[in-house]
């Protein structure tokens, strides 16, 4: 325990709150970028703000000893392409580069545009349900670059509508049948009819993950329909053995795979539901009482991400700042353009099969292998160190939030909020991608390509995974001293907090992880095969302590609802300390384990002050009320 008490000092050290004096480059919405970057005479831009602190690193000039300021104004910066910070732009120890809210302010870095024009719908449209007739409103699709701005997400008045589905029906039905061989499931002939024109997007409830499959053919045959779908996704729907539908055969659990259609004008039969027509270039979208649709600021995103920090293994971006700054408004389009079907974590699968002789050299037993693809982040980093993420706030994304995808060191998240979130709030570490195989461990020759010396403290997650359910509030894979300290997670869909990854009793990069105090409940939503904290593999000094667990939900379709934990150590799970964790209930698994796990008073029992103190602590306080 002392190790970790000093890592989180060490880390409180040398990356400080505040800084001293530094030079200052204003960014206002009234300003030019022509303009010399005065608070007088502010910028226009961040990305020109970036550009000038920069030339004044390549000149050595005197005012920026002590750091540099970019200082923005209140207002929303509508961007036009993510904010980049390269290796030139990295500060020193001495002087770091901040880009900060001005006091007082809100600033707000949008990566998506308002959408106007709306009018009551007068026409008739195909498809529209009769219920809809006379209270659905319709705008254009704007056109860029040649064609129609493609989005999955819409805003109103600063509140996610529904992308048009059968979820409002009450619950869900299941599917009857799987046909491997032919690519396609058999359901229950719906009672909605699809137009010859409609391409519904179909949505599998599928044990830790759900898939998202576009549907190619709908054959009705009486009461039960057949379905095929579009490729790639449905060779890899239908080859991956894990997760896949799930069939309860034998009657033993709580029935088949659930799911649900999407995204076609037949299914637009609520208030607070849109749609958009790419055949016709038109929006509709039934307001939510009391909207007054020719004053509501309607936004639609068009970046996947909002701030892209890239270095290199051997010129890292180092010494850089965010404070008090909003990143709002990301898409991510591949559900869109070829399906989205998740291993786990939200990590979506490029290949997957089974093997027809199980075995791997690491892993005797091991009968599927993967190949994974990463979604996108509203802040990214790679290769970087001594980056500082404070106060600030992350909404209305469509994937994850902040990623330190690989090459990130020493580094702080602390008191920031993320709200409204399409996939997983914080994530950290190498998970495999299109050339790792996702199973195999991993620990590379060259230490500078782990994420590592990652302190992730005091911040509220709260909705998220609220478009792929099988994300988690917080996710590290392959990582070295991570500290999770002191976080709020509430409102995710599956697990809270995840670390590990490879399925592998092998000794990895993966070690010296701490998840302690944290506060996790009004979790396992919608998924279950969850934990409140949940671990994968060999983690040697890891340790899982003094957490606040509880008000697990239990979504009634299932398959096995009690197949819940608290805390839930996965395959090859080792060297891990569970120790003084709070739990509304003693409901704990492991499952295929390795070696050198310890268990030591966990449960309802543990003493009160460690679940009063769980959470976010005194100072940061003030973003609960946000």
């Amino acid at each position: 325990m002392k190790y970790f008490i000093v890592l989180v000092s060490l880390l409180c050290i040398i990356l400080p709150a505040d800084y001293g004096y530094a030079s200052e480059i204003w960014v206002s919405g009234k300003g030019s970028d022509e303009n010399p970057g005065t608070r007088e005479k502010p910028l226009a831009s961040v990305a020109m703000a970036i550009r000038k602190a920069r030339e004044l690193r390549r000149l050595d000039d005197p005012s920026v000893k002590e750091g540099i300021d970019i200082i923005i104004a209140d207002g929303t910066y509508v961007l036009d392409s993510p904010v980049l910070l390269r290796p030139e732009d990295s500060g020193t120890p001495d002087s770091p580069t901040i880009i900060r809210a001005a006091e007082g302010a809100h600033p707000v870095l949008s990566g998506g545009r308002a959408i106007g024009g709306w009018e009551k719908l007068r026409q008739p449209v195909t498809g529209l349900p009769k219920n809809a007739e006379g209270k659905v409103w319709v705008t254009d699709i704007p056109f860029e670059k040649g064609g129609w701005l493609q989005f999955r997400q819409l805003w109103v008045n600063g509140k996610k509508a529904v992308l048009a589905n059968t979820l409002n029906d009450g619950t869900l039905d299941r599917i009857l049948s799987v046909n491997k061989k032919e690519e396609a499931l058999w359901i229950p002939t719906p009672n909605i009819t699809f137009g010859n024109g409609s391409h519904p997007e179909f949505i599998i409830h599928q044990w830790w993950a759900i898939a998202n499959l576009r549907v190619r053919n709908i054959e009705k045959e009486g009461r039960k329909t057949r379905l095929t779908f579009e490729q790639p996704e449905s060779t890899i729907e239908f080859e991956h053995p894990w997760p896949a539908p799930f069939i309860d055969e034998k009657k033993e659990y709580n029935g088949n795979s659930a799911f649900f259609f999407s995204n076609a004008i037949e299914l637009l039969n609520s208030p607070g539901e849109w749609f958009a027509d790419y055949k016709t270039g038109k929006i509709y979208y039934w307001p939510e009482e009391g909207q007054d649709m020719q004053n509501a600021e309607v936004i639609v995103p068009f970046l996947q991400s909002i701030t892209l920090i890239k270095g290199t293994k051997d010129r890292p971006v180092s010494h850089i700042g965010f404070k008090g700054i909003t990143f709002a408004h990301t898409t991510w389009l591949r559900p869109s353009h070829q399906g989205h079907v998740p291993l786990q974590a939200g990590f979506y699968i490029l290949d997957a099969y089974k093997l027809e002789e199980p075995g791997t050299p690491d892993k005797a037993a091991l009968e599927n292998q993967a190949w994974i693809g990463r979604q996108p982040a509203a802040l990214e980093a790679r290769y970087a160190s001594e980056i500082t993420i404070e106060r600030c706030r992350f909404i209305h994304t469509a994937a994850t939030a902040v990623d330190f995808v690989e090459g990130v060191s020493h580094s702080r998240l602390e008191g920031n909020v993320f709200s409204d979130i399409g996939g997983t709030g914080i994530q950290a570490g190498f998970f495999g991608d299109a050339a790792f195989e996702a199973h195999l461990p991993y620990d590379p020759s060259d230490p500078r390509e782990l994420v590592r010396d990652i302190r992730i403290a005091n911040n509220l997650v709260s909705d998220a995974t609220n478009e792929d359910w099988g994300c988690a509030g917080v996710s590290v894979g392959y990582a070295r001293n991570i500290a999770i300290v002191h976080n709020e997670i509430t409102d995710v869909n599956y697990s809270g907090i995840c670390v590990g990854w490879g399925w592998t009793k092998t000794v990895n990069a993966s070690r010296d992880n701490l998840v302690h105090a944290n506060r996790i409940h009004r979790f396992a939503k919608q998924m279950y095969d969850v934990g409140g904290v949940y671990t994968l593999s060999a983690q040697p000094n890891t340790e899982i302590s003094e957490n606040a667990i509880y008000d697990l939900q239990k979504a009634p379709y299932a398959h096995i609802p009690e197949h819940y934990q608290y805390v839930y150590l996965d395959e090859g799970s080792s060297y891990i300390r569970i120790i003084n964790n709070w739990t509304e209930k003693d409901k704990f698994f492991s499952n295929t384990p390795g070696p050198g796990n310890t268990w030591e008073n966990n449960g309802p029992d543990v003493a009160e002050e460690i679940k009063e103190k769980a959470g976010i602590q005194p100072e940061y306080r003030d973003i609960l009320k946000k």
